[in-house]
């Protein structure tokens, strides 16, 4: 920058960033992308790339500056949107040397977090949603919209918004997006809570969430007159968000995006939900512990083979089905593969050369697919005519949803064939750098190349007769940007250089010299060069149109590989791990006979499995209680599964398995203290357990353990006991439960409540060592052995010893000491919570004020006795 004020480049710059002040501005300038002032500061400290500077600002002060080759962009750019910044990308836009004065540049695209679409950016398998969020005060909910515009895939929902933020999580939990657009003029609350979930949350102009605007940008977008036919008549407010996600998807990329045809409705009722507690505390997705997918149901379940099977698996496991026929018809396709292992190996084994092709259309019809990308789509389409001959001698029917993913599938023999006679087997990565179009696909490309090479032939001959003529064997004929063709001499042969030699320039080593033929050689060269660069992309930029049409094909085809890929994957899996079809029942009854859980059985040898006999009518809440360590709470999660893996459509680790179809799961299991809120582990518990009291329903599965330790002993059990008393009913069947307690007095609930069962996990006692045999049986138990844990976890043996004295004290006290009798329950309870001497009115002992009562005068000696008998009685002796 001059002192004068901004280069023509500069204002460029500075008039790119006043439009796009919220973006970091990736500023072309040849071959480097370019950030300055804070941008550049941004750059250097998050990509830890080296400051430097240069001219001044309009301030006078020096300019920061940071820059990336190009070639390298994507890497650093997917860097910074991985941190949550916005990039927009200002690339010059026409050839400098046709340029009349300063190049033309233009942002050409605003990469964020939730618009990704290249390979190198993406890096994995997963969706990467873009999600958008109206607040509709009016209604009380929240209309959601999900968009992956790496594969094209679109949806709406809604959610219940007046008890907080629980259901609008449980959907966060579950897709896991990268980005959230919100209205501008939405609560902090709102954006807070996004926030504490990990999600980028960027404000949007609320005109976009408009009903009408956004209603006429979809469809505008899908030309339709009317969006009925997408099933979402009368969810305006989902309606208003999808319409925003669409304008900033189609905004930020500068593009209309018309590979995305059309989008869905999903309804809640027609999948069990899995809210975001139950989605963690049964481990569905990430392990607890690590954050990650390994030990996750996820995680044990997915060996497709395909990415997009692997997506797919992920949204059947997050909504399982609710549907009876719908479940039956996946279990089919699951068993037909379970049970023909010639054609499921045969199958996976084609599918694991698959490449990613529901992307690679999204990045066809983008227009930014690279040369491999082709060949990847090529080389995948070329499989299907070996995995539909894979069916052609089944023998057993095909079931129903494997036929239609088969007639859906295309392997579109056009298109690989175009690809095959346009681009070359090992092209770069970049289309523009050329190499990447076949010889033979187009006659005036190969004329220009044979130019191209005849000339650098010529160029070697050149250099080998000059070495002969001049007598200099040294003598290079070099190349480069800046000076074109010369010849080059060392300083000790300079004295042999021929008089008609032109000197072009001096360096350290040498001179370079030229020749008028040497000169009209380069300028034939150089032309050729540059027409061949020019036209092979204008050739590859046309292939990509003639690909365009097939779009829709791609992806539909990619679908159903992926549904294809998740129905053997699970039929695999089921086989290897000796899991059972379950049998599906529209009813409330659960029966499973030597139950697995199907993570924890990965981990460990010689699991126990374990029986559950569950139904609404008789058996519908199991108390459990035993020793810590015992397996209540893998057990409990154990059952869970199994009813998630059963409605998924995959078969369950058991003997056998009935499931009669359940909505939703519900799970309160473990506590921790909520510190970014400032919640109590209580506070915590109380929450989850009030979503649970409030939105259960009869064909609900509810998973308790321990309710109530997080507070006093008597409030504690009042609270558990108060809860059982709830999902059990009156008349009305309740929900079929699992209650896993250390109040052991909750056990006499069994006899209150018709419908309660109490089990209890069973232990071995051999002197004073203690074995869990994990195996669940009838009954109840009133013992912990907290201490033997504590000593298997390594407790200092003085510190279990003292353990033992004070336990043994604290059973001492729950005697009465003049009657030597257990006391009940509540005074126990109240003797732990209230140590201190309880002020009350003493009453007279019955025993006692009868005594009184009695005239000794008065009674002969066989009343005397029969009086002795009956207070020894009322005293509490039954030993009579």
């Amino acid at each position: 920058m001059s002192k004068e004020g901004p280069t023509p480049a500069m204002r460029q710059f500075y008039e790119m960033k006043k439009k796009y002040p919220d973006t970091v501005l990736f500023f072309q300038m040849g071959d480097f992308y370019e950030t300055f002032g804070e941008d550049a500061e941004v750059v250097s400290r998050e990509l830890e790339i080296t400051l430097t500077s240069r001219g001044r600002d309009v301030n006078g002060e020096k300019m920061p500056l940071a820059g990336v080759p190009i070639h390298a962009g994507e890497m650093y750019i997917a860097r910074l949107v991985r941190k949550g910044y916005r990039v927009a990308i200002c690339d010059q836009v026409e050839d400098p040397k046709k340029a009349k004065g300063i190049v033309k540049r233009d942002v050409v695209r605003i990469i964020t977090p939730g618009t990704i679409i290249d390979s190198e950016m993406l890096g994995n398998s997963g969706s990467s949603y873009l999600m958008s969020v109206f607040p509709d005060k009016k209604n009380k909910e929240y209309g959601i919209a999900f968009l992956d515009i790496s594969t094209g895939e679109f949806f709406i929902s809604s959610c219940n918004a007046s008890s907080g933020f629980s259901d609008l999580n449980s959907e966060i939990s579950k897709y896991q997006p990268a980005e959230c657009i919100i209205p501008v003029s939405s609560s902090s609350g709102l954006s807070e809570n996004l926030k504490k979930l990990g999600v980028i949350v960027t404000s949007y102009s609320d005109s976009a969430f408009d009903l009408k605007f956004a209603g006429d940008y979809l469809k505008n977008h899908f030309h339709v007159s009317s969006l009925e036919g997408y099933g979402c008549l009368g969810m305006d407010s989902s309606i208003c968000a999808a319409g925003a996600c669409l304008s900033y998807a189609c905004e930020t990329q500068m593009t209309d995006l018309n590979y995305i045809r059309n989008f869905s409705t999903k309804i809640s009722s027609n999948n069990m939900i899995l809210d975001a507690v139950t989605l963690r505390n049964l481990e569905i997705l990430e392990n607890i512990k690590s954050g990650g997918p390994d030990s996750s149901l996820f995680g044990i379940l997915n060996e497709t083979k395909t990415p997009m099977g692997s997506r797919i698996l992920k949204k059947f496991i997050t909504s399982p089905l609710v549907s009876k026929a719908e479940i039956d018809r996946r279990l089919d396709s699951v068993g037909y593969f379970y049970d023909l292992p010639m054609i499921r190996s045969s199958l996976r084994e084609h599918l694991h050369k698959f490449y990613d092709i529901e992307r690679i259309a999204s990045r066809i019809s983008y227009g930014n697919a690279g040369p491999r990308d082709l060949n990847a789509l090529k080389d995948s389409l070329e499989k299907i005519t070996d995995i539909k001959s894979d069916f052609d001698s089944s023998p057993s029917e095909i079931p129903y949803l494997v036929t239609e993913s088969l007639r859906k599938i295309s392997d579109m023999e056009d298109i690989r064939k175009l690809i095959a006679k346009a681009v070359c087997d090992e092209p770069p990565v970049n289309a523009r750098v050329g190499g990447v179009i076949r010889e033979g696909y187009a006659l005036s490309l190969d004329e220009l190349r044979d130019i191209s090479v005849s000339g650098k032939d010529w160029i070697a001959s050149f250099q080998q007769s000059e070495r002969e003529r001049t007598g200099i064997k040294s003598l290079k004929v070099g190349y480069n940007k800046v000076f074109g063709y010369f010849i080059e001499v060392t300083k000790s042969n300079s004295k042999n250089v021929p008089p008609e030699y032109v000197r072009k320039q001096t360096t350290v080593n040498g001179e370079r010299y030229t020749l008028p033929v040497l000169q009209e050689k380069e300028s034939l060269i150089a032309n050729a060069e540059e027409k061949v660069s020019a036209l092979e992309y204008e050739i590859y930029q046309e292939l990509i149109e003639k690909i365009k049409p097939y779009v829709e094909t791609i992806q539909t085809t990619a679908r159903n590989i992926g549904l294809l890929d998740v129905y053997a994957n699970l039929a695999a899996i089921s086989h290897s791990r000796n899991y059972i079809r379950p049998v599906i029942e529209d009813s409330k009854r659960l029966l499973i006979n030597n139950g697995r859980h199907p993570v924890v059985e990965r981990n460990i040898q010689n699991f126990v499995p374990n029986d559950a006999d569950l139904d609404s009518s008789d058996n519908q809440i199991l108390i459990i209680t035993g020793a810590n360590m015992a397996g209540k709470s893998t057990y409990m999660r154990e059952v869970a599964l199994i009813c998630i893996m059963a409605q998924t459509g995959c078969f369950v680790p058991a003997d056998t398995a009935v499931i009669g179809i359940v909505d939703r799961i519900f799970t309160r299991v473990g506590a921790f203290d909520d510190l970014a809120s400032g919640q109590s582990t209580f506070m915590v518990e109380m929450l989850e357990l009030a979503n649970i009291l409030n939105n259960v329903t009869p064909e609900s599965l509810v998973i308790l353990d321990e309710i109530g330790r997080g507070t006093s002993t008597l409030d504690g059990f009042s609270i558990a006991k108060a809860v059982l008393e709830f999902l059990h009913g009156t008349k009305q069947e309740g929900p079929r439960t699992l209650f896993a307690t250390h109040f052991h007095e909750m056990v006499e609930i069994e006899a209150d409540l018709k419908r309660v069962r109490n089990y209890h996990f069973a232990v071995r006692e051999t002197g004073d060592d203690v074995v869990f045999l994990r195996k669940l049986i009838p009954g109840a138990t009133d013992r912990s052995y907290g201490i033997h844990v504590a000593k298997l976890a390594g407790i200092p043996s003085k510190v279990i010893k003292r353990s033992e004295i004070i336990l043994k004290e604290e059973q001492e006290k729950q005697y009465d000491p003049k009657s030597g009798r257990k006391m009940p329950r509540y005074t126990q309870l109240l003797l732990i919570d209230n140590p201190e001497p309880v002020s009350s009115p003493r009453k007279e002992d019955p025993v006692l004020k009868k005594l009184k009562s009695i005239d000794p005068n008065s009674v002969n000696p066989r009343e005397a006795l029969a009086l002795l008998y009956e207070l020894k009685k009322e005293a509490g002796d039954d030993n009579n």
